[in-house]
């Protein structure tokens, strides 16, 4: 697996939640600037594609979201194979806790 930083593995699990029940549209308000940062490194990694939708999107989507959609995400197979990783580890790392 690729080496990935904690704030881009979390981001990438954000970014496959965006993807599995919001059509691929993120919200940058739930975002900061590291996140920005870490994007810019997945793009060059090959494991996302990311942009700005178009603005008349934005602001239909503001006539029923209180935070608007402002971007889309697309994974590689890669991301999805990684984000199923960290998933998986997630799980794991958390399931002893509910066996208590």
């Amino acid at each position: 697996m690729i080496d990935l930083t904690r704030t881009e593995k979390s981001l990438l699990l954000y970014l496959e939640t965006c993807l599995v029940d919001n059509l691929g549209k993120v919200q940058a308000a739930r975002m900061n600037v590291e996140d920005f940062d870490a994007i810019a490194h997945l793009k060059e990694l090959g494991l996302i594609d990311f942009g700005r939708l178009p603005f008349k999107d934005i602001e239909k989507s503001r006539r029923y979201l209180r935070v608007p959609n402002t971007h889309w995400v697309r994974f590689s197979d890669e991301a999805w194979k990684i984000a199923h990783a960290l998933r998986r580890e997630r799980t794991e790392r958390h399931t002893p806790t509910l066996e208590g």
